[in-house]
């Protein structure tokens, strides 16, 4: 944990007149290897998304990673990769994203692209729509094939968070009553999305619908100010949900 001095006025990322000495607050879930006070958007980024055999990162297991670079609202690369995930696929998983056994029994286990993973991710900060769905089965990932916490990037790390464009959607339609789903979330933005649940279209159009986000006012430019907002606006959502689910 740092304890910096940051903007501590989100949206906006403006002091109020005569406050601006006393703001210190503690930026938890950051990268030390980034400046808070920096804007994210000159940040390289490692965008994520997964296809998977289902929703349990206990159980379950990756089938395909995808990893979109971007920095300064550009995409520099797209890196993916087909992994055997030692079990089958059920047919639920693959009425989603069109993967067989077929398609995977070729291809090596998540384990052995680690390597070129990490090497993906050094320098850039970690992000994914839903992040914690994603962030979860590479973790879950990581840990099977036993990489220590020691050996890992920032963004693989479990003290940084990884940034969730979803969180920000909920909050700029909120009470809307319109699908904060990435395809919808897409259109409304004018980023296209060609084949929807593919790993490689998924991370590039969300990373896309990000850097369309990053114009919007309510969304923080600093990288610690974007971290704390959106640990702010995750509390409030899931008090909210709680809520209805009483």
């Amino acid at each position: 944990m740092r304890v910096v001095e940051t903007c501590g006025c989100f949206p906006t990322g403006r002091h109020y007149p005569g406050i601006a000495h006393l703001l210190q607050v503690q930026a938890v879930g950051v990268a030390r290897e980034f400046a808070v006070d920096g804007a994210w958007r000159d940040y390289p980024i490692a965008f994520v998304d997964t296809e998977t055999t289902g929703i349990d990162a206990r159980s379950e297991r990756v089938i395909e990673v995808a990893v979109v670079l971007g920095k300064g609202g550009e995409v520099l690369d797209r890196r993916s990769w087909l992994v055997n995930p030692g079990i089958p696929i059920p047919k639920a998983s693959t009425d989603v994203h069109g993967i067989t056994d077929a398609d995977v029994a070729d291809k090596p286990p998540f384990s052995a692209i680690i390597p070129e993973l990490v090497e993906t991710f050094e320098g850039s900060l970690a992000a994914a729509y839903n992040a914690a769905f994603d962030r979860g089965f590479v973790f879950a990932e990581l840990e099977r094939a036993g990489l220590a916490l020691a050996s890992r990037p920032p963004a693989l790390r479990d003290d940084v968070d990884w940034i969730d464009p979803l969180v920000f959607a909920r909050e700029l339609w909120k009470g809307q009553g319109e699908s904060r789903a990435l395809g919808a979330v897409a259109a409304r933005l004018g980023v296209a999305l060609e084949r929807a649940h593919r790993a490689t279209d998924d991370a590039e159009a969300a990373l896309r619908v990000l850097y369309a986000m990053s114009r919007d006012p309510r969304v923080p430019r600093t990288y610690g100010g974007l971290v704390q907002e959106q640990r702010r606006l995750e509390r409030s959502q899931r008090e909210a949900q709680s809520f209805w689910r009483k």
